[in-house]
């Protein structure tokens, strides 16, 4: 099979289960976006992460193609069938994940600026990814096309990994990079 098909030169692609839309189209635009943050949390395990943050992210990314194969199928198709549910457990692990990992934390006192070791850089990176995730998937929520569970598990999402990013750093023994506001004056 050839990678290529020609089909999108207009500017239009399919989506699963039919129906052709244009590449802008707000459905692409979000399952391109979770496209992308795959893609960043891929490179993110690239970077030495302690193993128990390595198969969570294997994990999370198994659960992304989901979430992008909801976004990529309209709801009431034949295809729609054959699509894997979003599971409401997927959030609630994230949650019982980000307490673990806030045990081993130190508290946070500051706003932390994205940075660190490699690892926690690509995790802040794929945080700043599902958050725009996010926000395209909003849209299709209020439109009725996507199931509301896409944002929570974006939402949740977006949380584990800024407490992952910290994690990394401090099992590295590096410090969070804390924001310290300019105060020399501007006004």
């Amino acid at each position: 099979m050839k990678i290529y098909t020609k089909s999108g030169d207009a500017g239009e692609t399919g989506l699963f289960g039919g129906g052709r839309v244009a590449k802008d189209d707000a459905r692409v635009d979000a399952y391109g976006e979770v496209d992308e943050l795959n893609a960043t949390l891929g490179m993110a395990r690239g970077f030495s992460l302690p193993a128990d943050l390595d198969a969570l992210l294997q994990r999370v990314q198994d659960q992304l193609f989901t979430v992008g194969s909801v976004l990529a199928t309209p709801t009431g198709t034949k295809a729609s069938s054959y699509i894997p549910e979003l599971k409401a457990s997927w959030a609630e692990d994230m949650e019982h994940a980000i307490d673990r990992f806030e045990e081993e934390l130190p508290k946070m006192t500051h706003f932390i600026l994205p940075g660190g070791t490699q690892a926690a850089a690509a995790l802040h990176l794929g945080r700043t990814v599902c958050r725009r995730c996010e926000r395209r998937s909003v849209s299709l929520v209020r439109a009725g096309e996507v199931p509301a569970s896409v944002v929570v598990y974006l939402n949740r999402l977006s949380d584990l990994l800024f407490v992952m990013a910290r994690l990394a750093n401090h099992r590295a023994g590096v410090p969070d990079v804390k924001w310290i506001p300019e105060t020399s004056g501007a006004k």
